[in-house]
């Protein structure tokens, strides 16, 4: 005996007319997926070196060599913009005040991570949305499927056969979709977290270097 094999266009078909939706949704979870991993690959978000040097040229008081290798790399490290907020905040030459760096700090900090968590949401709502729309779609089949079986006067497999696919389909479709939207906002929710708690640490350390600095010169 011969087993059926569809094409995804002939599952779709079966799928009835939520497969609409899903498709949808299905196209702007992978346009966010990649546009959101093209995205953070090219704003490189590793600031160990970033912090060394500008860590370095501090130490020896050369705040305006750290301005310019920060203005460097500003438009490929969003670290780089953040710590040179710092900088810009130090004023060298007059007390420090670490309250108005922090603030300086999280200021920049905010915007950037927004930037970065741009379309994380929509993520998440199509991870919701797409199983709720697939559970839908199932329940419009099971309708046609009994309807079908009131209809007929014998019941049989194909009478029921055409609800019983959109019914299993589209809830398959949707949670494929969910799925695939899930992952990705897992994985870049924990780049941007990970990147987040880096440059707090790395900011924090350069604020009390800089506050250390700052109180033996004022003593001075």
């Amino acid at each position: 005996m011969e087993t059926a094999s569809f094409s995804v266009l002939e599952l779709f078909k079966l799928g009835g007319p939520f497969m609409w939706p899903l498709l949808l949704f299905s196209i702007a979870t992978v346009g966010i997926s990649i546009e959101r991993g093209i995205y953070l690959f090219l704003h490189n978000l590793r600031v160990d070196d970033i912090a060394d040097q500008v860590s370095a040229y501090v130490k020896n008081g050369e705040y305006s060599q750290a301005g310019e290798y920060l203005e460097g790399l500003t438009k490929e490290r969003m670290g780089a913009q953040i710590v040179l907020s710092l900088l810009r905040h130090s004023n060298p030459g007059k007390k420090f005040s670490e309250h108005r760096a922090e603030r300086a700090v999280e200021a920049e900090a905010m915007n950037c991570i927004n930037s970065l968590e741009n379309g994380f949401n929509f993520l998440t709502a199509l991870g919701s949305l797409s199983p709720l729309t697939g559970f839908l779609g199932t329940v419009s089949g099971m309708i046609g499927a009994f309807r079908s079986i009131a209809e007929a006067t014998e019941v049989n497999a194909q009478i029921v056969a055409n609800g019983i696919y959109e019914a299993l389909i589209t809830t398959v479709f949707g949670l494929v979709i969910a799925i695939i939207a899930m992952i990705s906002h897992s994985i870049f929710s924990h780049i941007v977290d990970k990147f987040a708690s880096r440059i707090e640490g790395v900011c924090s350390d350069l604020i009390v270097q800089m506050s250390e600095q700052a109180d033996v010169k004022y003593e001075n």
